[in-house]
């Protein structure tokens, strides 16, 4: 991956009874970070085949329709740069495995006004989305 040229990324809030699903990063950057299923898109990749996919690989649920969140300029990760969009959809069916052990140390349901810290820096964007509607950040 060449260094010098932001990356296209997502991430998806699932829902369920009112809480959001977070995992333990490990193993990449933000290491220790709490953060959302998701990933890089593949060449040729809708949003939802997307999101879909690293749902599945990285969890193993099902989720409802997807509802796009916000866009988000995500520079916090130097040298890294990633251009990345905020989805939400609620929970269909499923209970959360780690499927990549080598990147997730464990998933759990938290309510969005007491989540686990640290929070991977795209969290706090994608909640104020839900809450307000906010839909472009470009820090």
């Amino acid at each position: 991956m060449n260094s010098d040229v932001p990356q296209v990324g997502l991430g998806i809030a699932i829902m369920k009874d009112g809480k959001l699903l977070m995992g333990k990063r490990k193993g990449s950057h933000a290491e220790g970070e709490y953060a959302l299923p998701g990933g890089h898109f593949e060449y040729m990749e809708s949003f939802d085949a997307s999101a879909r996919r690293e749902i599945a690989e990285e969890t193993g649920l099902e989720v409802g329709p997807l509802k796009f969140l916000c866009l988000m300029n995500l520079k916090d990760y130097a040298p890294k740069h990633y251009v990345e969009a905020g989805f939400v959809a609620d929970w269909k069916s499923g209970e959360p495995k780690v499927l990549e052990p080598d990147r997730v140390e464990s998933w759990d349901w938290y309510d969005t006004d007491h989540l686990p810290q640290p929070l991977f820096k795209t969290i706090g964007m994608i909640v104020e989305a839900m809450k307000t509607g906010r839909a472009f950040w470009d820090v």
